[in-house]
């Protein structure tokens, strides 16, 4: 009997704190007793005008707060260190102690030469331990940003022995609003919402967002997937800071389902990458034993070790992990509003913030108990990465002569991450490939971020373990598709200390030019050619290769700007060509006949091209990152107007407005009415491109006849128990990794591109099998597919010679439908020039080349 009564009592304690939603509730809540608070520093309440858990606070009220507390108290100093798309700040509070307030910058240094092998280190003792908490990276878990208000209050307020030592010690950063513009666009749903009288039925609209929800930043990005490739202004900024003060610990506070408990790392530890060291992993536990603790004091329930991994370097919580810290991820199960039934109840707002603010709290003082080992863990690692990378030895080189902007952003992306690279000395040969100074980048082993500098280079097809939280792979060469190679020995040249954007220059004498000419190949070469029409400028393609009269010849995709066929005068368009030559990073050729070699230009081999006028379709069952990834590439590097259509009121809408409509992919088919909508537009002339399960959908009709592999069912015979299941299936999930690609480069989707062989992101098993004309499928992949990361061997069959585009007619228009998706979290580079031919080159692909 005994042991029932300790049951229920235990059931009730945990049960009670979630009924709060109909209580009124204070600060007692939520702050520790054995803490006295300064009367002189506000409360959120003071300057929100409600409790903590009342309501959901927007932005600028969170940011307001921040910066009233950083004027009352001389624990806290505040910075701003980026700007987010939609122009709200992102700010980081220091908080420490008066005494190291006035002396931050020293601690900082202090801290960073205790870090640097080589540096004059400073003694243990003396040495700041420093926590980096960050908050709701996901706009719409918002129970993290909420618990930092807290957070924040108690250490600039709270009087204790435990805040003594711990800020005497320690700096501690807070990071309140990772994804400013998801948090104000969920908080504005939940609040808008709100019932005063207190509904908690999940089927009420207060608990299910409309598309594209607050979880991503302003394009529908998952900023938790871009510590590594770094592609927002949120993340850069961070990212900048985060070198700066290289933290022991970062806390990265998230949501899950709304019938779960609580989660803490470490993960399934089968899953950790493994350039992670172990005592990585030893330390995470450690903490975990903090955070057991304090959700055992509230009677939370709580797991570890068996959801979540940390294999992906570019998640917050795994991005320390390579960069000498410990990153410990939180998932609160999520209210979702402010009150909503689940499994056990009904689960409150204010009872996730108070779970996530306690394991704050519990991370900041184990963290403090633990400082000398992870101050100890941190030194080594760097002094050992540096070992390693020295025993290593070699370098990697990469670059293109033929794409200078594409392998400067490779370059930019690894400075950020504090990786050191060099120009080669000289001309550098290996593996079919010559990589001259000028053009080139060499990044040498022997460096403390050696680690992070394999984890972004390397290829990896062997795993411990069949199943991935994110991606397998994510090899940044492979993604950007430039020249690589690993080589033993290369003479350096300078040390990049400031990276410039490559520019073009026009070549030939542009006062006696006939015609201006420039390749395909750069990556801006689709912005370039944007802004010449966009001022009204007519253009040509090259479908056959150019001799210039220099010798020189420009491949096919080639742009000709004929000035004799031009209203504007030939001043202004050399203004506009320097103009695109410097912002663009091409060169463009002058030159003073049409009579060239190969085809003149006046030949019917250059094809006239119509500006896009671009339109993605949204909502509905359409994928709300994909969309983003598209709308982000043509509106913030192609500086190329496109409209986002809702699907569900297409019908309504005039079609004749857009030469292109991109359907991203859809997560779940659409109605009839749109796909007669679309099937009415294409034949009418227009170029559809569909992506993924948007090219399946079309395919379940008579508008796109293409077809799919469908795979073998399982050998029945096999021997299975039900508790085998999840990772049986889980085996045969394409994660996302990479695969080699043939493509055509005769072809207009293969304009540009110099290399046969290019490299693809693939995250799904969908195969769409090569149709009965040979020139409708200028890519296909290659009977040995696999690039980087996981597949099972089951998948990898299937995938061998399967179709990665086809362009089909229909009507007067046509369809290029993409089996993967080019535009991939932004950092995809390489692919994104195979959707951009698409647009401006699906008009005039041949179509006795797509019946």
């Amino acid at each position: 009997m005994r042991f029932f009564y300790i049951t229920v009592f235990t059931l009730l304690f945990f049960l009670q704190p979630m009924f709060t939603g109909a209580q009124e509730i204070d600060l007692s809540y939520y702050l520790p007793d054995d803490t006295e608070y300064d009367e002189s520093i506000p409360t959120p309440k003071e300057v929100l005008g409600y409790e903590v858990g009342e309501w959901h606070v927007r932005h600028d009220q969170l940011v307001q707060y921040m910066y009233r507390l950083a004027e009352a108290s001389d624990r806290v100093s505040i910075i701003e260190y980026a700007r987010s798309y939609e122009k709200r700040p992102l700010v980081m509070l220091a908080i420490t102690s008066p005494d190291n307030q006035g002396n931050l910058e020293q601690m900082r240094q202090t801290h960073m030469n205790w870090v640097s092998p080589g540096e004059s280190s400073p003694a243990l003792e003396d040495t700041p331990l420093v926590l980096w908490m960050g908050y709701s990276v996901h706009g719409n878990e918002p129970s993290g940003s909420n618990a930092s208000l807290l957070v924040a209050y108690h250490l600039a307020a709270g009087n204790s022995s435990f805040i003594d030592n711990l800020l005497s010690e320690s700096v501690v950063l807070i990071d309140p609003s990772i994804n400013p513009d998801g948090l104000n666009r969920f908080a504005s749903w939940a609040n808008t919402h709100k019932t005063y009288a207190g509904v908690t039925d999940p089927q009420s609209r207060e608990f299910n967002e409309m598309w594209p929800r607050g979880r991503t930043n302003h394009y529908f990005f998952d900023l938790n997937r871009d510590w590594l490739p770094v592609q927002h202004p949120e993340s850069q900024g961070r990212i900048r800071l985060f070198h700066e003060w290289k933290p022991n610990v970062l806390t990265d506070f998230h949501e899950m389902g709304s019938n779960s408990t609580y989660f803490f790392q470490p993960g399934i530890p089968s899953r950790t990458h493994p350039r992670t060291p172990n005592k990585n992993q030893e330390l995470t536990g450690k903490l975990a034993e903090y955070h057991a603790e304090a959700l055992d004091s509230i009677g939370s329930f709580y797991y570890s070790k068996e959801s979540f991994d940390d294999f992906y370097y570019g998640k917050g919580s795994t991005y320390p992990d390579v960069n000498g810290g410990v990153g410990i991820l939180f998932e609160q199960a999520s209210s979702r509003g402010h009150a909503q039934e689940n499994d056990f109840g009904i689960i409150t707002f204010p009872f996730t913030i108070r779970n996530q603010f306690n394991t704050s709290l519990s991370t900041l003082r184990g963290s403090l108990a633990m400082k000398d080992e992870l101050l100890s863990y941190q030194q080594s690692f760097y002094k050992d990465a540096l070992q390693e990378g020295k025993r290593a030895g070699g370098y990697y080189v990469f670059g293109s002569d033929n794409d200078e902007a594409k392998a400067y952003h490779l370059a930019d992306i690894l400075r950020q991450h504090k990786i050191d690279i060099y120009r080669p000395a000289s001309r550098v040969s290996a593996n079919g490939n010559d990589f001259d100074p000028d053009d080139s980048y060499v990044v040498p082993m022997s460096q403390p971020q050696y680690k992070l500098i394999r984890a972004i280079f390397e290829k990896r097809t062997s795993f411990t373990d069949s199943l991935f939280y994110d991606v397998s792979a994510w090899t940044f060469p492979l993604a950007f598709n430039l020249p690589y190679a690993e080589v033993s020995q290369v003479s350096l040249g300078e040390k990049i200390e400031e990276l410039n954007f490559p520019e073009g220059e026009i070549i030939g004498d542009a006062d006696d030019a006939y015609s201006y000419l420039f390749e395909w190949d750069g990556y801006y070469a689709p912005r370039a050619a944007y802004r010449l029409m966009e001022e009204g400028l007519r253009l040509r393609v090259a479908t056959s290769p150019v001799t210039l009269p220099s010798g020189k010849t420009l491949d096919r995709g080639t742009i000709l700007v004929g000035l004799g066929t031009q209203e504007m005068g030939k001043e202004e368009v050399k203004g506009l060509v320097e103009k695109i030559a410097r912002e663009d990073g091409i060169d463009v050729y002058a030159v003073s006949t049409g009579l060239t070699g190969g085809v003149n230009l006046g030949s019917p081999s250059f094809e006239t091209l119509t500006q896009p006028k671009a339109a993605v379709l949204v909502e509905g069952g359409f994928s709300s990152y994909e969309a983003g990834e598209i709308w982000h590439l043509l509106d913030q590097r192609m500086d190329i107007p496109v409209s986002l259509l809702s699907a569900d009121n297409i019908g309504r809408m005039d079609l004749s407005r857009y030469n292109t409509i991109i359907m991203p992919d859809m997560y779940y088919g659409g109605s009839e009415s749109l796909k007669n909508q679309l099937a009415a537009w294409v034949r009418n002339g227009g170029t559809l491109v569909a992506i993924k399960g948007s090219a399946r959908w079309l395919s379940q009709g008579d508008l796109l006849d293409i077809s799919y592999k469908e795979g073998e069912p399982a050998d029945s015979n096999e021997a299975v128990t039900y508790a085998d299941m999840s990772n049986k299936m889980g085996a045969q999930v394409i994660g996302g990794a990479i695969f080699e690609g043939e493509i055509d480069l005769t072809h207009p989707i293969g304009y540009g591109y110099n290399r046969s062989r290019i490299s693809l992101f693939r995250d799904h098993t969908d195969f769409m099998l090569k149709g009965d004309n040979p020139y409708a499928t200028p890519i296909m992949y290659t009977a040995n597919p696999l690039a980087s990361g996981y597949i099972s061997e089951e998948n990898e069959e299937m995938l061998k010679n399967t179709a990665a585009l086809i362009v089909k007619n229909a009507g007067r228009g046509k369809i290029i439908a993409f089996a993967d998706n080019p535009n991939f979290r932004a950092f995809w580079y390489g692919t994104n020039k195979l959707f951009m031919n698409s647009l401006f080159f699906g008009p005039v692909i041949n179509r006795r080349s797509s019946r």
